[in-house]
């Protein structure tokens, strides 16, 4: 029988290569993670994790470049796989190297690489606050108004891509179709965001909430039978002083609802004491039934509240892009890790 190569980009780290073989460069004023390798030719989302274990001991609280450094770059090398010679095979592999384009992402992220099919059959509902007339908690930061509803959507919109690399189908409930993932730390505030598919979001708080939970409960009816998720995202408004850490709610009768909230807790503990070891993670998951999101909503969920936004330190996690992909990322592996405890 004849044995055919089809060829596939693997990601190889320093475990796989030695590190004297890696390329390096030399980070510049205003690099970040994702615009060095952008630079590199490389796609930054998929190098991400690689070139951080790669570069753990020569970065910032364990994300942030330092100018003038050199940094390894993680290698894309052609490897070569068998596959035999038939069609349904041939076919089955080079859809697994194909790239889904989903537009809502924006031109420059919409390709999305799968991963693998660890979500297959997963079905995950996103929210990310306010949003339309209603632009959430307000700041300023050098002198420019920042809004809640944009960083969470932006994050949301990161998420999504995460789950739908390992094969989750995912219902992106507020939309906003010329925004799409953006690097920038000031996300211009706008007031054209609708709920799925193209619904007006009312200005009326009530209002808007009914519709959000009147639009899940629908697609939650339509997709009977399936395992079903919903995640909602937030960024809180304290004092200045506050600086706050991720934390999670979930309804107190919800069994599945805490689980996927301890997950995503779980992941995150991990996380800090890996990259910042120095620091103790403070964040917590509790019911919270009085939310209306919470209270309402037929699949079991967890509400997310990324940070303080007047606070200073929590700017730093919802205004840099590197910060907001690896917020999504963490949420995602604690996703992934729930849904293969079922």
């Amino acid at each position: 029988m004849k044995t055919f190569y089809i060829g596939i980009f693997l990601l190889l780290s320093g475990n796989l290569l030695a590190q004297d073989s890696l390329k390096t460069v030399t980070a510049e004023k205003g690099d970040g993670v994702l615009s060095l390798l952008r630079k590199q030719g490389i796609n930054p989302y998929e190098a991400y994790e690689s070139f951080i274990q790669l570069n753990i001991d020569n970065l910032r609280d364990s994300v942030h470049l330092y100018e003038g450094r050199d940094y390894l770059v993680p290698r894309v090398i052609l490897d070569t796989v068998p596959v035999v010679d038939s069609i349904q095979e041939q076919t089955k592999k080079i859809k697994e190297i194909e790239a889904m384009t989903v537009s809502i992402f924006g031109e420059k992220h919409e390709k999305v690489l799968s991963k693998s099919e660890r979500l297959k059959g997963a079905v995950y509902y996103l929210v990310s606050g306010h949003g339309g007339p209603d632009p959430g908690a307000m700041a300023v930061y050098k002198g420019k108004s920042i809004s809640e509803d944009e960083y969470a959507y932006d994050i949301t919109l990161r998420l999504a891509r995460e789950l739908m690399a390992h094969g989750a189908q995912v219902y992106i409930i507020i939309r906003d179709e010329n925004d799409g993932i953006r690097d920038e730390r000031i996300l211009e505030i706008d007031r054209d965001e609708v709920a799925y598919p193209d619904k007006k979001i009312p200005l009326n708080q009530v209002a808007r909430l009914k519709q959000r939970v009147e639009i899940i409960n629908k697609l939650y009816k339509k997709n009977k039978g399936k395992y079903q998720r919903l995640i909602v995202t937030h960024i809180d408004s304290r004092s200045q002083g506050q600086n706050i850490d991720v934390f999670f709610y979930h309804h107190e009768k919800s069994k599945n609802g805490k689980k996927l909230a301890e997950n995503i807790h779980r992941t995150f503990q991990k996380k800090y004491k890996k990259y910042q070891p120095n620091r103790t993670y403070s964040g917590t998951f509790e019911d919270r039934t009085s939310l209306y999101l919470v209270k309402k909503t037929h699949p079991a969920m967890t509400f997310i509240e990324i940070g303080n936004i007047k606070n200073q330190k929590d700017q730093k996690r919802i205004l840099v892009s590197d910060n907001r992909q690896a917020l999504a990322k963490w949420i995602s592996e604690g996703v992934l890790q729930d849904f293969e405890q079922e």
